[in-house]
């Protein structure tokens, strides 16, 4: 399980950055309170949203998407895998 603070949605911040997305907070009255511009490789969360749904929303993003691991550190490799096993419930 993954702790909703300011220091995991840091690192699941730093996992998108390294695959290329920008993460943008923004005004937004989309339902899983992100939402991801594929061709622009955007994300954008509604900066409305409380952490824990932050958290999820960018969670659900990195459970769909796929992430080239080859680029990221020993750390990085493991939050991400913890992450691909997480079992959500919003």
């Amino acid at each position: 399980m993954i702790p909703y603070t300011r220091n995991s949605l840091e690192k699941i911040e730093a996992l998108l950055t390294a695959e290329g997305y920008k993460v943008r907070y923004e005004k937004g009255n989309f339902k899983t309170g992100a939402c991801i511009l594929q061709d622009l490789q955007v994300i954008v969360v509604n900066k409305f949203s409380d952490m824990e749904a932050k958290i999820k929303s960018l969670i659900l993003i990195l459970q769909e998407i796929s992430i080239d691991t080859s680029s990221l550190d020993e750390k990085q490799k493991t939050f991400y895998l913890s992450i691909k096993q997480t079992k959500l419930s919003i």
